[in-house]
């Protein structure tokens, strides 16, 4: 084996990162015969990359400041496992300087490029200055030295509106703020400093002209020690959610071969300018009307995205990064490498797409993959999705002879996989992927607000279906069984069971689920169920029970759910869709509303993460819109800001606090409105 006898031999690579990246670092290790050390944190102890290890060391508490993003203690646990290297993964430290000089005065081989490209290209800012000495066509913005809020408020203005205020380090969409107006310029720039302090520990940002109608574009580099350097042709991710990519594909679609061209001499003139030698991307933004295509920035580690790219080639990334690492020749040259066919891939995350993509946490109780298609993840059943980390959970990858053929495998997979537990984009991408727009391969990076103008909602229809199908099968549960315990479904629910067996017996409903509370009315007569629900009745025989689903026979068809459920609760998914659904007669529902009386002046946490920063005390004069808190979940900075004008009355959080969703942070009394004489 090479890598075993290569001028820096690598026998055993401890993996800083977590989740689905470790994981599929360790299958290429696996197949080379590399010893994979796992590093881990508290709130990942029983995580799937844990236990796949060979071996696996503590590295401190949950926050990822305290561990993951802690050098020392990444470096002492190599040192502990005997490692020969270190493999960066995507995100924390994968493009951190020091983390690279560190692991070199350590004696560890980074798997990864040299210092001196990782300095180059970590900072936006000197990225920029280097492309156009390299004669790269760059954003028009501000990349200066120069961070008071004066003086960029000052540049954008010159700019002109609307600008793009960017972290300076890191990437994956954090620290990232479009800006429309003068007015806002100086409070999205402390919100942008704020997240990329957060995520990367530096607070530096530059500005780009913002191009209202953008394809993203990017060329995946490849490059050794020995002064080689590749393409592996290009990647389109324009399909984006809050500036992180969702939809990804190899090769882009529609785009004219001179514009190809462009793009491969475009990345190749950069990495030739910093020496390149190893695995990376420079990525590039160009008008969906123009054939101009601008650098943006050059990431040094690999992408989430690359397994499109390992498709439309059968080169292993990892695998070349492993070699080029241990100072051996590209297995490859430029005129060796071919395109074969298309891929695409679909990232799905631990997240609302209903709710503007506001991230979620729990467990995971069903993870259960398509056939046919890769499937990278770092979760199973029984996997906790942690507030602390980014909320990917997977990413479907589908490959055909062709687009329409792999949009086609990619469709079907998306129907066909099953998450339960957790909420997860997965509806929201099934529908994506089979808008015209997307379909047609014209998406750029507005296409979530021209296909969904007013946001994503599940489509009313399958909706309305699911819901009924988790009554049906509430009606037939046996809560007096183990909640996994099957038994016969005509025993359950007396007063139904008991009634309907003589004459037909009517139950009221009420369904409280991820979007929203809904009434139905369960018709039971003689072995056979009907749900009506907003006029709409649909009937359903008794449930069959498989290995791995439930069957229920509706409107004259066997439909396959994939459902878990207790007493009150119905955890369903089909073709999807996924809802959790907490149903119980109407009769028992509380009408005074069983909880405390809410003022309405009330700042409630939108959902479950960390107090990151007060900006207000005691007894402060607020106006409505002013930012009063920052909470910080999954590496995002969630500003709150006051819902009326008042005075904070009680603070209810500390700094570092961690706070459920729903839970009253800030209340503010109301203005007292003046009488006039």
């Amino acid at each position: 084996m090479p890598l075993f006898n290569s001028s820096r031999p690598i026998r055993s690579v401890l993996i800083a990162n977590r989740g689905e990246i470790a994981l599929r670092v360790m299958r290429t290790c696996a197949r080379l015969g590399i010893r994979t050390i796992a590093v881990y944190s508290d709130a990942d102890a029983d995580a799937l990359h844990v236990k796949l290890a060979d071996e696996a060391v503590r590295i401190g508490p949950p926050p990822a400041r305290a561990s993951y993003l802690d050098i020392n203690a990444i470096l002492a646990a190599a040192k502990q496992s005997g490692a020969d290297a270190i493999h960066p993964g995507y995100g924390f430290l994968s493009e951190n300087a020091g983390f690279v000089r560190a692991c070199e005065a350590a004696g560890l081989v980074f798997v990864g490029p040299a210092l001196v490209a990782v300095e180059k290209m970590g900072s936006k800012i000197e990225s920029k200055r280097i492309a156009e000495a390299a004669d790269v066509p760059t954003v028009p913005g501000y990349h200066g030295d120069a961070q008071d809020d004066a003086t960029l408020a000052q540049v954008a203005a010159k700019i002109g509106f609307p600008v793009l205020i960017k972290a300076s380090a890191g990437g994956g969409g954090r620290g990232m703020r479009r800006v429309d107006r003068d007015a806002d310029f100086v409070a999205q720039l402390n919100a942008a400093k704020a997240e990329a302090e957060a995520a990367f520990g530096d607070n530096a940002v530059l500005l780009e002209k913002f191009i209202l109608n953008p394809r993203h574009l990017e060329v995946q580099l490849a490059g050794d020690r020995n002064g080689n350097l590749v393409h592996l042709f290009e990647r389109d991710c324009s399909v984006q959610r809050n500036n992180q990519k969702v939809l990804e594909e190899a090769p882009a679609p529609n785009l004219p071969a001179s514009v190809r061209q462009k793009l491969y001499d475009a990345a190749l003139k950069l990495g030739r300018a910093i020496g390149y030698d190893s695995v990376g991307t420079v990525e590039f933004i160009m008008d969906q009307d123009s054939d101009s295509p601008y650098f943006l920035e050059m990431n040094t580690r690999l992408q989430v995205e690359h397994p499109v790219t390992e498709f439309i080639t059968g080169i292993d990334l990892v695998e070349w990064q492993l070699l080029a690492a241990a100072g051996e020749k590209l297995p490859l040259t430029q005129d060796q490498i071919r395109c074969q066919g298309h891929a695409i891939e679909a990232r799905i995350t631990a997240e609302r797409a209903d709710l503007a993509f506001q991230p979620v946490t729990g467990e995971l109780s069903v993870v259960d993959a398509p056939r046919g298609l890769r499937f990278d993840t770092g979760v199973a059943a029984g996997s906790q999705v942690s507030l602390y980390y980014d909320s990917l959970l997977a990413k479907l990858i589908a490959h055909g002879p062709d687009r329409s053929a792999a949009l086609a495998r990619l469709d079907a997979g998306l129907s066909d996989l099953t998450l339960l537990g957790v909420t997860t984009t997965q509806a929201f991408l099934r529908d994506a992927v089979r808008q015209p727009l997307f379909a047609d391969g014209k998406a750029t990076t507005r296409f979530i607000e021209t296909s969904f103008p007013g946001g994503w909602k599940p489509n009313t229809d399958d909706l309305l279906r699911l819901r009924a199908a988790a009554c049906a099968l509430w009606a037939q549960l046996d809560t007096a069984k183990d909640t996994a315990t099957w038994i016969n479904p005509w025993r359950r629910r007396i007063a139904t069971r008991v009634t309907s067996a003589v004459r037909p017996a009517k139950v009221l409903l009420q369904i409280i689920d991820e979007y929203g509370e809904i009434d139905a009315d369960l018709h039971a007569s003689h072995g056979r169920i009907s749900i009506e629900i907003d006029g709409v009745a649909i009937g359903f025989e008794p449930s069959k029970v498989t290995s791995d689903a439930i069957i229920l026979t509706a409107e004259g068809h066997n439909v396959p759910f994939v459902a878990r459920l207790n007493s009150t609760t119905v955890s369903i998914t089909h073709r999807g869709l996924t809802l959790r659904a907490a149903i119980r007669p109407r009769i028992d529902i509380p009408r005074d509303g069983g909880g405390p009386e809410r003022s309405g002046n009330a700042i409630e946490a939108p959902l479950h993460g960390v107090v990151a920063k007060l900006h207000v005390a005691l007894g402060d004069v607020v106006e409505k819109g002013t930012p009063v808190l920052q909470m910080e979940a999954m590496k995002l900075i969630h500003t709150l800001k006051a819902t009326v004008p008042g005075r904070i009355e009680q603070i209810n959080c500390n700094v570092g606090d961690t706070v459920p969703a729903g839970a009253i942070l800030i209340e503010i009394a109301p203005a007292e409105v003046e009488e006039k004489p």
